[in-house]
């Protein structure tokens, strides 16, 4: 009986031809993701940190103006929208895929149960794709496809050929990346290296001994080498003259002007300010631009997702308490709500509210003028009902 012998399928390899540039581009080495750099890192975890920390409330259109709303949906959204976090972790996972992970995108899964939301789950950016449809898209989670309006889909930095998709900022971070990590490498290789001497000693090279390695250590350890911590070197002035020397240091490599530079770069690529990634001192006028310029517009966007996506009554919005995250100290909070009191705009509980004081009995009425009489019998004040001297 013959036994059939399998037969080797043959190897495949293939090959190119490339430029030394192109080779040291497609076969470079050491190469660090986005999300290692501490730097980069850094920048995007205080921009989602900072919207996790904002409230989101519930607004309704009503005749008077848009008032807040307080019901299970909201507690939903802003107390526990995930069975498996909190809000401000749930928040926090949702900026970073949209900042960092998912390069521009962050999708969430919504989970009902007879109508109601039970969970919104963030998907980890390596679980997503997206096929294009016709003038839409289709969102895949773990291969399955997913109608947009299916699930919550932020997105950051809106690609120049996909609009609905984002590209976050990856190409725009990418050089600065690598020189914050080759700066990193230097400074490490060269803290870590041996051979920078702390002396240099000048010896007659006519000497016998100098003419081998061996020899010079036996003339270096004949003079200079001791037992004792702290004893005199005695050396022949006419053969041996001992210099110190200064090592070259990271100064002398311009390294920290490099890296400050480089952190720059990367605080105003992201918008935020250079202080939070070490650089320079704190600046409340550059925060406040921080919290208007880069904080607001992905909170918009993560309102309008969430109100489209959510909600059915065209009356009710989603909107983040973005004023909780201007720098103001104490007292100018204080002044400002303590002149809007006296002019009846706000209740004395509002402004105990506003710098972290408990609400008392009898501060829930409107007051005016210096006499604190409610707002309502301002026409009661007895100048004002006094009659006139002729």
């Amino acid at each position: 009986m013959k036994v059939p012998v399998e037969k080797k399928q043959p190897q495949r390899r293939s090959a190119f031809l490339t430029s030394g540039d192109w080779f040291e581009t497609l076969c470079a080495e050491g190469y660090t993701p986005l999300d290692r750099n501490p730097e980069i890192v850094a920048g995007c975890r205080v921009i989602a940190q900072t919207i996790a920390s904002m409230t989101i409330y519930l607004m309704a259109n009503t005749e008077r103006g848009d008032v807040r709303i307080v019901n299970e949906l909201s507690r939903a959204v802003d107390i526990s929208p995930s069975r498996h976090m909190t809000r401000s972790t749930w928040m926090d996972a949702i900026v970073m895929n949209l900042l960092l992970y998912g390069a521009g995108n962050s999708v969430v899964m919504p989970h009902t149960s007879g109508g109601y939301l039970q969970d919104l789950t963030p998907i980890a950016a390596g679980r997503i794709g997206f096929v294009q449809a016709g003038e839409g898209y289709r969102v895949l989670v773990d291969g399955v496809e997913y109608d947009p309006m299916d699930v919550l889909h932020f997105v950051n930095n809106p690609n120049k050929d996909y609009p609905w998709k984002g590209q976050g900022l990856t190409v725009a971070l990418e050089d600065v990346a690598k020189n914050l990590r080759q700066a990193a490498e230097t400074e490490r290789g060269f803290m870590s290296s041996k051979w920078k001497p702390g002396l240099i000693i000048k010896a007659d090279a006519m000497s016998e001994d100098f003419g081998s390695p061996e020899g010079r250590r036996k003339l270096l350890d004949s003079y200079v080498g001791t037992t004792e911590a702290g004893e005199p070197w005695i050396i022949p002035a006419e053969q041996l003259t001992v210099e110190q020397v200064k090592p070259l240091s990271l100064a002398d490599l311009a390294i920290s002007d490099m890296v400050t530079l480089d952190k720059r770069t990367v605080a105003a690529i992201l918008g935020v300010p250079p202080f939070l990634l070490g650089i320079g001192e704190y600046s409340a006028p550059a925060w406040n631009a921080f919290v208007n310029n880069t904080i607001r517009p992905i909170a918009r966007e993560i309102e309008q997702e969430l109100t489209r996506k959510i909600l059915l009554s065209p009356k009710m919005y989603w909107r983040f308490n973005i004023a909780s995250l201007y720098s103001y100290d104490l007292k100018t909070t204080a002044d400002v709500y303590s002149n809007l009191y006296i002019r009846g705009i706000v209740t004395g509980n509002e402004v105990r509210d506003k710098i972290g004081m408990e609400p008392m009995d009898g501060l829930d009425e409107l007051v005016i003028l210096e006499n604190f009489v409610p707002a309502d019998r301002i026409g009661d004040q007895k100048k004002l009902n006094e009659p006139k001297e002729a």
